[in-house]
């Protein structure tokens, strides 16, 4: 008896879960109100409990139009279910998919053709019939606990989340925060293929749904990618906002308000107790130290890594490939928005209006020339004023009209729809060049990322040592120095120095150039090649700058000791210097400071070889004038020293004498010791 009472228990909850799942899954809708998620969710549990769910959601969160085709495609999966229970088709996930799509597609065509514009409406239909069959793939592979049950619970959790995306307080979306929350947990630490794939993913599926804001596929891919590539949470975390902003400021900064509830989500991931997330996390660590221990004990394993990576390389190539392809065919299809001709507006009206009218073979046969004039005489001060009077049409035609205020209404009535057409056509043509180009600069990221990880690391122990040397000093009246610089070492054994100088000078160009320095170095540390992290940060402080009207130099130096080479990467910034014994070279730019040129630009790039015993000097525009630098270029000709750090404050000893601080000041220098010197 107890038993029964048990299974009866079971049975109630899995039947409440699946009513309940199903309608709340019917919140989560594309913008033409089509809930692809509530059918995926049927056709992978089909059954009675799930069909009153997806009824009960339809009445709270569909208006009766869409209601309607969803109810009808719920049934139709529910039937075929029964119709061919037992055969093959119910025991393949891909197959039974695949027939959720189809009955969609079956019933929401007819929908699409039998509308007033059945062009427009099939890319959408395709996409929600598209998400019924992943949705619908995934689902069954979850419910049935095979190896995609990750992926399934992720779009399970992300599909309930985005339902509840709009409920806001204070502008503030709790949903949106445990979206981002989710994502991170997803990615932390399994690498770039993940957390590439899983962002993208999210991020393509929130677009699709009509999320607010839109872009979340460039904000959630590159999100995901810089979090999944750490191991510790704390630094999780904070990639994970660094790709938030970047992508958000990339992308105009049109959701702006993701970045408090991306930060709010980071906090609750960081909060949450060791134990929950420790376990797996630690069987990750044990595993990673076992694979380093058998590494040790059998060399020949070598060369795995080098698969793995060639293996991460291609699907980022293929992710990039992709949205290629995405970008280059939104410029295909690109609409013109003033393709529309005025002259409908009173083809429509005359539909309503003249149709039934006793002189309507009089003005539309007859005299149709002088009735075509009429229309054609009253089209500029109808799209001017914005409405069209009667004194706006000839005498003749006026008081021939014995329907002529209702003509007049019917007209106003026209030209409001056809000004509000003309205006989705225009803002869709914004989104979509926005778009395209988010699209594009991500396929660049990706790719640039594919070609890090291609490249063995070198060990930075072993590779060649180095010095570096550095000196600020504010202008004179001023506290803090608006010029940041920054140095450091990449996995793959690169020294990059960093040089940004801010608009101006104080605490405000201090935060400009502090927060250029910080992007950046996130960006190279993750991997990605120099000219395409510098282009991505030009676009985003392109459209800072539209808003904020700051700017601000880059200078990059990265020495690579495989080559012997080191790259000088520049943004509007002062000429940079190489010294070896007496012979000085000056490296100069031409290209604006980032900010001020549009998207997409590449910096300036000068490649030379580093040899040993050789100094790379970066300085700001401040410590010495670029067009009177001969000071400089004796200075550093004569120096015999081999202290990176004297040389540096040398330089601002004498900039200081000749520029009496009329700006701030910074110097770099990096020093390649001609022998076994330590580097610092």
């Amino acid at each position: 008896m107890v038993k029964i009472e048990r299974e009866e228990q079971v049975r109630l909850w899995r039947w409440g879960m699946r009513f309940f799942l199903a309608g709340a899954l019917t919140a989560c809708q594309t913008p033409e109100g089509s809930a692809p998620f509530a059918l995926g969710y049927i056709a992978a549990g089909p059954g009675g409990a799930s069909l009153a769910g997806a009824a009960m959601g339809a009445v709270l969160f569909l208006d009766f139009a869409k209601a309607l085709p969803f109810l009808a495609v719920a049934i139709l999966i529910i039937t075929a279910a029964v119709a061919f229970q037992g055969t093959w088709l119910l025991t393949r996930p891909k197959a039974r998919a695949l027939t959720a799509a189809g009955l969609f597609l079956a019933v929401e065509g007819v929908y699409v053709l039998e509308s007033l514009d059945p062009l427009a409406r099939i890319g959408p239909c395709l996409a929600a019939a598209g998400l019924t069959g992943v949705s619908a793939w995934l689902f069954i592979r979850l419910l049935q606990r095979r190896d995609e049950g990750t992926a399934g619970g992720m779009l399970l959790g992300c599909a309930l989340l985005l339902g509840a995306s709009e409920l806001e307080i204070l502008g503030f979306s709790p949903a949106r925060t445990l979206l981002c929350l989710l994502l991170c947990w997803n990615v932390w630490g399994r690498g770039p293929d993940w957390g590439a794939a899983a962002g993208l993913g999210l991020g393509l599926t929130a677009d699709l749904c009509g999320l607010s804001g839109g872009a979340y596929t460039m904000v959630f891919g590159l999100s995901g990618l810089l979090a999944s590539t750490q191991r510790q949470r704390p630094m999780a975390a904070l990639g994970f906002l660094a790709g938030t902003l970047a992508a958000m400021l990339a992308g105009g900064g049109s959701i702006l308000p993701l970045l408090p509830e991306a930060s709010a989500g980071m906090a609750l991931f960081l909060l949450i107790p060791r134990r929950v997330l420790g376990g797996k996390r630690e069987r990750k660590a044990i595993g990673i130290a076992q694979g380093q221990r058998r590494q040790a004990e059998n060399p020949r394993r070598g060369r795995e890594p080098s698969e793995t990576a060639q293996r991460w390389r291609t699907q980022l190539d293929r992710a990039a490939g992709a949205f290629r392809e995405l970008c280059d065919s939104l410029g295909k299809s690109a609409p013109n928005p003033g393709d529309e001709n005025p002259a409908i507006i009173f083809d429509r009206a005359a539909e309503k209006v003249c149709r039934d009218c006793a002189i309507c073979d009089l003005c539309w046969q007859k005299e149709y020339t002088g009735t075509f004039n009429a229309l054609n005489d009253a089209t500029p001060y109808l799209l001017e004023r914005g409405r069209v009077l009667p004194k706006d049409f000839p005498q003749y035609f006026s008081g021939r009209c014995i329907h002529l205020t209702d003509f007049i209404a019917a007209v106003n009535g026209e030209l409001s729809a056809f000004l509000l057409r003309r205006q989705y056509r225009r803002q869709l043509e914004a989104t979509r060049r926005s778009a395209r180009g988010q699209y594009a600069q991500l396929s660049e990221l990706l790719s640039a990322t594919a070609a890090g990880l291609a490249e063995e690391a070198v060990p930075v122990s072993g590779g060649a040592r180095c010095q570096v040397g550095a000196v600020v000093r504010p202008r004179e009246g001023e506290t803090v120095c608006g010029d940041s610089i920054d140095a450091f070492q990449t996995e793959q054994g690169r020294w990059c120095l960093l040089l940004a100088d801010g608009m101006g000078s104080g605490e405000p160009a201090r935060k400009e150039s502090a927060m250029t320095c910080r992007l950046l170095r996130q960006f190279l540390e993750a991997g990605i090649a120099p000219d395409a992290a510098l282009k991505t940060l030009n676009s985003a402080m392109a459209l800072r700058s539209a808003e904020t009207g700051t700017f601000s130099t880059i200078d990059l130096c990265v020495y690579d000791p495989a080559a012997s080479e080191a790259a000088f990467y520049k943004f509007g910034a002062a000429p940079s210097y190489l010294k070896k014994g007496g012979v000085v070279r000056r490296i100069t730019g031409h290209s604006l400071p980032a900010g001020l040129r549009e998207s997409p630009a590449a910096p300036d790039i000068t490649r030379a070889p580093l040899d040993p015993g050789s100094f790379a000097v970066m300085v700001s525009d401040g410590a010495a004038d670029p067009g009177e630098d001969e000071w400089l270029l004796d200075l550093l000709a004569g120096w015999t020293g081999d202290d990176p750090q004297i040389l540096a404050s040398l330089i601002l000893h004498e900039s200081v004498r000749r520029e009496k601080l009329r700006d701030d000041c910074a110097i770099q220098v990096l020093y390649r010791p001609a022998s076994g010197a330590r580097a610092v």
